[in-house]
């Protein structure tokens, strides 16, 4: 009897720890500083076999819950220079600055640990486009310099201070561009990334 009761209160207590309530201070504003690791898909159909770099660099993102289950979040960065390759050999180089707007579901708001799925739009425009002197002369290269696409993500705050968190996220991004040669279409290059970080969040 003595055991059971001691069963029933040790859950409780593990409940009560996962579950325990947001602090009374927590306000709505989620600022989170992130180290972020970008992959490219590379989808060419230029024929070139078109690439660019993976790389990571830091971002900033800035979170507003409108409710404890429903969030809003922008991802911000500065222009990041990628490398252009051609069948492996470089070719140029450009920047592209990636915006990311998604609408979030926090499935346990008040959690130590907080998973949430997001969906949302990606706007990105690419600038400062350069290529090698001998392509610029044979093809006439240009690419179209701005991308709408879709993005989805997946993620977790961890709690590990008061208003303070460690965070986890994974996201897909549809990024993409027209290739021209001397004014005309020659094909898509599709970098689509996955883009995974992890960093620190702070809640106001």
């Amino acid at each position: 009897m003595k055991f059971a009761t001691t069963l029933r209160l040790a859950a409780i207590a593990a409940a009560a720890f996962v579950l325990q309530p947001a602090q009374a201070d927590e306000g709505p504003l989620l600022v989170r500083v992130r180290a972020l690791n970008l992959h490219s898909a590379n989808k060419d159909s230029t024929g070139l076999g078109l690439s660019i770099n993976n790389k990571t660099f830091p971002e900033v993102d800035f979170s507003y819950f409108f409710a404890p289950n429903i969030a809003a979040e922008l991802i911000l960065t500065y222009p990041q220079k990628q490398t252009l390759y051609s069948n492996g050999a470089e070719i140029g180089s450009l920047k592209h600055l990636p915006p990311t707007l998604t609408l979030q579901y926090h499935f346990i708001p008040n959690g130590t640990v907080r998973p949430y799925v997001g969906a949302g739009v990606n706007y990105t425009n690419f600038s400062s486009v350069n290529f090698a002197p001998a392509v610029q002369t044979a093809l006439h290269p240009g690419i179209k310099h701005s991308s709408w696409g879709a993005a989805w993500q997946i993620g977790a705050d961890v709690a590990i201070a008061k208003n303070t968190y460690l965070n986890f996220d994974v996201k897909k991004v549809s990024l993409g561009t027209t290739v021209y040669s001397s004014g005309v279409s020659a094909g898509k290059f599709k970098v689509d990334p996955t883009l995974a970080s992890v960093g620190l969040g702070w809640r106001f």
